[in-house]
């Protein structure tokens, strides 16, 4: 498994100054680049269900005020106002950064909960990775292609009450780091989102009814104790495609790398 380097603490000047240059950068990716990008959205598309998930919007956390909690309820529902509804038309690339924009505080965003260098902070539109989360779920169980996701690189939280495999997420950042897919079918699909009192949630609809099934699971699962000290955790998580009940093809849709924030084998010592 890979050997993770003990992380460099940058000073928050350069930390700052590193965000903006990629911020333009992926400005100049959208003005510039020959991608097509899904923006189009409609009510009233009759559509097949391909895969449906949810997730709990407040989640006690350790060290964690609730408050972030409840402000991550508001900018979800601002975020999602973007994304709900549109179309991914075939060769089309989805986005969320590209429809939801900027999260700043004149557009209704409160400070929420976000991870910074593997540490609990807050910042104005935090808690949009939950967001991120789901839809990756969402995408990992449809023949959509996963062209662009991001991980933390730390994992802050033990595995208390997980329904997903570790690393089965997609972290968010305006807007250098986002969850992007693109349409390689010939139907076009639609985003479904929305929020009750408890949980944020999401449904895939296509064009035409898909006759495979999906399935994602979690492999070679390890945690390593690296040289420097600290603990790591890998895995890959992997996508099989079902065609009346036949496995047809599997793949890996993603690797996950992070220094754990935690003594794994504390952790067990405790629950047991």
């Amino acid at each position: 498994m890979q050997e993770i380097k003990k992380p460099i603490k940058r000073s928050r000047i350069r930390q700052l100054l590193g965000k903006e240059y990629y911020i333009l950068k992926r400005r100049y990716d959208w003005l510039f680049s020959k991608k097509q990008w899904a923006k189009q959205s409609t009510s009233d598309a009759s559509f097949h269900h391909v895969f449906k998930h949810r997730s709990m919007i407040l989640r006690p956390l350790k060290d964690v005020d609730m408050y972030l909690q409840e402000n991550k309820r508001t900018n979800l529902r601002i975020a999602i106002s973007h994304l709900n509804n549109i179309l991914i038309h075939p060769g089309e690339t989805f986005s969320i950064w590209k429809n939801v924009g900027r999260p700043v505080r004149r557009k209704g965003y409160l400070e929420g909960l976000v991870l910074k260098q593997g540490t609990i902070s807050k910042d104005i539109g935090g808690g949009l990775c939950q967001l991120g989360n789901l839809l990756f779920w969402i995408f990992a169980h449809s023949p959509l292609t996963i062209t662009e996701r991001y991980r933390h690189g730390f994992d802050v939280f033990p595995d208390i009450n997980r329904k997903v495999p570790f690393g089965a997420g997609a972290t968010l950042s305006y807007n250098h780091i986002d969850l992007q897919v693109k349409n390689n079918t010939n139907s076009t699909f639609q985003i479904k989102l929305w929020l009750d009192e408890t949980h944020l949630n999401g449904e895939l609809l296509s064009s035409s009814e898909n006759k495979s099934t999906y399935q994602v699971e979690e492999r070679n699962h390890i945690i390593k104790q690296q040289i420097w000290g600290g603990y790591s955790r890998h895995n890959q998580i992997i996508q099989m495609e079902f065609y009346e009940d036949s496995l047809i093809e599997e793949k890996i849709i993603v690797e996950n790398h992070a220094i754990m924030m935690y003594n794994p084998f504390l952790e067990q010592k405790t629950k047991s």
